[in-house]
């Protein structure tokens, strides 16, 4: 008996080919886990525009993604030296309280598709702003390989030597903006780490190569926390909040091995061409969800 190759996602309502959304999101994940962020973000346009799921259940979905996903770029991080436990820590413990707001948004104010297109478009612009402002200006070449040793650890800030280079960050600020960026992602269903990495380059100078091991497992880490928060929190009448598992599940298998992948073959790209492409990205997106018609 052959397997049927057109299925219907009963939570969704999604009927689609079974090998789309795995390759989707294998695709997705092998560029962004380049710059340590998992791709949901880029699941969320997908899930809008091609498959048409666009209720809170598609960010709690997205967030089935990332508990798949990114175990993949993980592993390759922690393998190379490259994962910064310290920096994950930080951004975990300011994102976790943001998330139970984030998902109260997304179920109260953001739960049909016309008031969540806008604030999606808003979000994916302010990233390509940001992203394309850094890779703009000019910055020492910082190394694509090596390992990430801790120098400071303190209630105020932490430092780290990544080459021949120290970069430090401040502990109360990382905090703060980790909460915002939990809040924020949440609602958007991607864990945090495409608002964390800009953040982390564009006003912490840290390098990409250095934190996205850090970020990618912020992500994991927070997406549990989300997806908690979106299974068990009350909705109003008529909002379905809870994932599509099945869908869930067929993006993360494929996010695995794009994470895993990506992350791989990080070290060969420069940090530039990372920011620049991404943000070019970003900005196509945004402007889909704000073309008339």
């Amino acid at each position: 008996m052959s397997l049927p190759l057109w299925h219907h996602f009963a939570v969704s309502g999604v009927a689609t080919w079974l090998w789309l959304p795995p390759l989707a999101a294998l695709v997705i994940s092998f560029f962004t886990s380049m710059v340590g962020i998992s791709g949901a973000f880029l699941l969320v346009p997908f899930q809008l525009s091609v498959l048409g799921f666009a209720s809170p259940s598609a960010s709690a979905t997205n967030l089935v993604f990332n508990l798949l996903a990114i175990p993949g770029g993980m592993f390759r991080y922690a393998r190379e030296g490259r994962l910064f436990w310290p920096l994950a820590g930080v951004i975990t413990a300011g994102g976790a309280p943001g998330t139970f707001v984030g998902a109260w948004l997304r179920t109260h104010w953001l739960a049909e598709r016309t008031a969540f297109e806008p604030f999606a478009a808003a979000i994916l612009a302010y990233l390509a702003w940001r992203l394309l402002a850094d890779a703009w200006r000019r910055q020492p070449s910082a190394p694509t390989t090596g390992m990430v040793r801790l120098t400071t650890l303190h209630w105020r800030a932490m430092g780290f030597r990544y080459g021949e280079a120290e970069y430090r960050f401040g502990v109360p600020s990382m905090l703060f903006f980790s909460f915002l960026v939990g809040v924020i992602g949440t609602a958007y269903g991607i864990g945090g780490g495409a608002f964390m990495v800009p953040l982390c380059l564009a006003f912490y100078r840290l390098p990409v190569h250095a934190i996205a091991g850090a970020t990618l497992t912020a992500t994991f880490l927070t997406s549990v926390i989300a997806l908690m928060a979106y299974s068990f929190l009350p909705v109003p009448a008529g909002v379905t909040a809870r994932p599509d598992w099945a869908l869930g599940l067929a993006f993360g298998l494929g996010g695995l091995a794009g994470a895993y992948l990506g992350a791989r073959l990080q070290k060969r790209v420069p940090q530039r061409w990372l920011k620049a492409g991404l943000a070019l990205l970003l900005a196509g997106l945004a402007v889909r969800y704000v073309w008339p018609g």
